[in-house]
């Protein structure tokens, strides 16, 4: 693993220390050995975590600067994209959102291995932690929701003059086109598709980057019922 991940950050331009390297190998062998008893992933064995997971995370420091920012994952699950990222760039200021409650506490158990004592790990859904609104530099979600579904999660989070990172698959072009008014509506601004490939793969990925351009209006996010019942 520890190779691939060399090779994976070289190719996207990425400085690597050992102590990242490190870290990694520590972040796989737990998610390994919990993966058998909560079902926290669907990747598995070294390489294919090292790649689709670790380097296609590590790959949205290539389009948008994390140094010393606020960043709060949506929907972390596992720990994707947040971990990776705080691994790769340990000064910013990382808050994993999840739902679920065992998934929160692995998430506090790889941080206290990993020893990241400044990540905060909080157990809620995205539309009831509103005392969180408008503090975070930048919001990053990965495989949560289509986007005009995600938007209205993701950017209540995110201060004016921050952004909205969303990894997408191809269709990315197609979800941000759907999602153009519910973008508007949340404050969002200008949106880019900004493509990648993972490095040892052929896979092409997008990361959807949407700056805040306003407040989001205070009845937003809605109930998740009622946001995929009625999408902006």
């Amino acid at each position: 693993m520890e190779h691939i991940l060399k090779d994976g950050f070289t190719a996207l331009g990425l400085p690597l220390s050992d102590a990242a390297l490190g870290r990694f190998r520590t972040y796989y062998e737990y998610l390994s050995e919990q993966n058998k008893v909560m079902n926290l992933t669907a990747i598995e064995g070294e390489a294919d975590t090292a790649r689709l997971h670790f380097l296609d995370c590590a790959a949205l420091l290539t389009v948008q600067e994390l140094k010393g920012l606020s960043v709060i994952d949506v929907g972390s699950g596992a720990g994707f994209p947040g971990l990776p990222l705080k691994i790769a760039q340990e000064d910013m200021r990382l808050t994993l959102l999840d739902s679920l409650e065992k998934r929160v506490r692995f998430l506090s158990e790889t941080c206290a291995l990993l020893g990241f004592e400044d990540v905060a790990c909080i157990h809620a859904r995205a539309e009831d932690a509103k005392e969180l609104h408008g503090q975070f530099d930048a919001a990053v979600s990965r495989a949560v929701a289509r986007l005009n579904l995600l938007a209205e999660l993701c950017l209540p989070f995110v201060k004016v003059g921050g952004v909205f990172l969303a990894m997408k698959g191809p269709g990315a072009a197609e979800e941000l086109a759907q999602a153009a008014h519910a973008i508007e509506v949340l404050g969002g601004g200008e949106a880019e598709i900004l493509p990648y490939t993972v490095p040892g793969t052929e896979q092409a990925h997008n990361v959807v980057r949407i700056r805040k351009v306003k407040e989001t209006p205070a009845k937003y996010p809605r109930r998740w019922a009622k946001i995929q019942k009625q999408p902006l």
